[in-house]
């Protein structure tokens, strides 16, 4: 079994006004170190092993349904899940 971590976030020469609007609510709590802020995805995944190439099947996933890569880059961490 499997555990799979994807982080997906906006292209850098994509407007984030999410991200704006929290990165303004931050400079007016007085956290003016605050010089830009990106909003993402985390999604957990758990798969079970099986004949296909897993990082296919990731990328697949990814490119098929969990980011929008238009406007979105993804990456993601395999890690073996041992059973106790």
């Amino acid at each position: 079994m499997y555990k799979v971590k994807v982080y997906v976030s906006l292209k850098e020469s994509v407007l984030d006004p999410q991200g704006s609007a929290v990165q303004h609510a931050l400079h007016s709590m007085s956290y003016k170190e605050v010089a830009d802020v990106r909003i993402g995805k985390y999604m957990e995944l758990t798969i079970e092993k099986s004949d296909r190439d897993l990082d296919v099947l990731v990328k697949e996933m990814c490119e098929k349904l969990l980011a929008n890569t238009v406007i979105e880059d993804y990456r993601y961490e395999i890690e073996e899940v041992v059973a106790q």
